[in-house]
C-alpha cells in the first residue's frame, strides 16, 4: 500500500502528483491519500478518466474536521 498526504502540496500540483502515484502502483495495489477535504471530484476524475481505477472498491473515512482517508484501488489487468 502506498500512503500519500497530500495536504502540504499546493492544491494545484495534488491530482497530477496524486494520479502519477496511481499509474506507479502494480495492479492489485492500492493508493491511500490523505486530503484536508473529502477527494469527491478526485474519485469522479478517476472514474472518468483512469481504465485501472477500481471504483466499487473506493473507500473514504474521516479521520477528523480537516482529515479524511481515501483508498484508490487499481484493479488487476
Amino acid at each position: 500500500m502506498t500512503r500519500l498526504d497530500v495536504r502540504d502540496i499546493p492544491p494545484v500540483n495534488r491530482h497530477p502528483t496524486i494520479h502519477d502515484e496511481f499509474d506507479a502502483l502494480e495492479p492489485g495495489e492500492t493508493l491511500t491519500i490523505v486530503n484536508d477535504h473529502e477527494p469527491k471530484p478526485l474519485f469522479y476524475e478517476f472514474q472518468a478518466e483512469v481504465e485501472r481505477f477500481d471504483a466499487d472498491g473506493y473507500e473514504v473515512e474521516q479521520i477528523a474536521p480537516d482529515e479524511f482517508v481515501a483508498r484508490f484501488p487499481k484493479r488487476e489487468a
